[in-house]
């Protein structure tokens, strides 16, 4: 990107945030186009969410100065950010469960005209339909899935007018399907002319996504650089500050014989949701198991099922004793 013909929407002065002896964010330049995406990336730790709480009016910097199109301003609250069009999506939701999510957008709004949530709605799905989200206005937040539960944040700031987007960590509840179907709204938001800040530690996503990438390091803005110019192995050599090898070599063990085997384990919750489904694997002696998936996929339920906390619905588990080769029905067992 020739950020030289861009119109800057954003741009962050030596800002520098201390609590106490720790310095979260150290003399931090940083500049934000129209019509980007920009990935701030950096170790856990790096003073990325700080930063990003500085612009959203959550925190206030002890030194620096913050500009909105070019103009310096003071954001001392979330209500500030809003005003200048900053709207950020944080990691944690803040909804409320019981109203829907039209209820939950327009909450703290002050309407010209009073409340129309016939209006409001249809406002909503007018958003929805720009930028390509899958919404229902009038559905619960309870009832949602954590992918809806996020449209629900980022429609609630583009409703309040935002034209600069904070997405904090927004692929961490989704699933590989869940996160195209987000990158492709963000793109559709870029091509609207949105500005976008999309914090991150996912560096495939970081390549996928970014028109350009802000490292930091220990609270230091390390470099920006043009994600096209730039490799994976490059940035993770700046996040951390030398050298990093991204091979890892394992040695494998000789004897690897059965000792856990589940075999079709299913599961259905109290509200009657089936969060395990014919789940079947065998876990070895003189190896380590990996059990990947987002927050909300049954991992937590599968360990605990396993543990004697929940009664399968059905299908066996089955532990194999190390010295005769006894098989234990675990299902018959309690925790104790």
């Amino acid at each position: 990107m020739n950020n030289t013909n861009e119109k800057c929407a954003l741009r962050l002065a030596h800002i520098t945030k201390t609590f106490g002896r720790i310095v979260a964010n150290k003399d931090v330049d940083l500049e934000l186009y129209s019509g980007e995406v920009l990935a701030i990336l950096g170790e856990n730790g790096s003073g990325k969410t700080t930063l990003m709480n500085m612009i959203s009016g959550i925190y206030h910097p002890d030194e620096g100065e913050i500009y909105i199109n070019g103009k310096a301003v003071t954001i001392n609250s979330p209500r500030d950010s809003f005003d200048y069009g900053i709207g950020m999506v944080h990691q944690h939701f803040k909804l409320v469960d019981v109203f829907t999510a039209t209820e939950n957008i327009v909450l703290g709004i002050t309407e010209k005209d009073g409340f129309n949530i016939k209006k409001s709605s249809g406002k909503i799905s007018a958003i929805c339909k720009k930028y390509g989200f899958e919404l229902d206005p009038s559905k619960k937040i309870y009832e949602m899935s954590v992918s809806e539960k996020q449209t629900v944040e980022i429609v609630k700031v583009l409703y309040r007018g935002a034209e600069i987007l904070i997405l904090d960590e927004p692929t961490a509840v989704l699933t590989p399907q869940e996160t195209e179907k987000l990158f492709d709204v963000i793109r559709r938001m870029r091509e609207d002319g949105k500005s976008i800040i999309i914090i991150t530690h996912k560096l495939h996503e970081v390549m996928a996504i970014s028109d350009r990438v802000a490292v930091l390091r220990k609270g230091v803005h390390i470099a920006t650089v043009n994600t096209s110019e730039v490799t994976e192995s490059e940035l993770t050599d700046m996040m951390v500050g030398q050298k990093v090898s991204l091979n890892i070599e394992r040695t494998k063990s000789e004897e690897t014989p059965e000792r856990l085997i589940v075999t079709d384990l299913s599961l259905v919750n109290k509200e009657g949701v089936n969060v395990l489904n014919d789940v079947s694997f065998t876990a070895n002696a003189g190896e380590i198991l990996g059990i990947a998936g987002v927050a909300g996929s049954g991992q937590r339920e599968l360990l605990e099922t396993i543990a004697g906390l929940r009664v399968p619905t059905k299908g066996d588990i089955e532990y194999i004793e190390p010295a005769a080769g006894e098989r234990i029905d675990l299902r018959k067992k309690t925790p104790m």
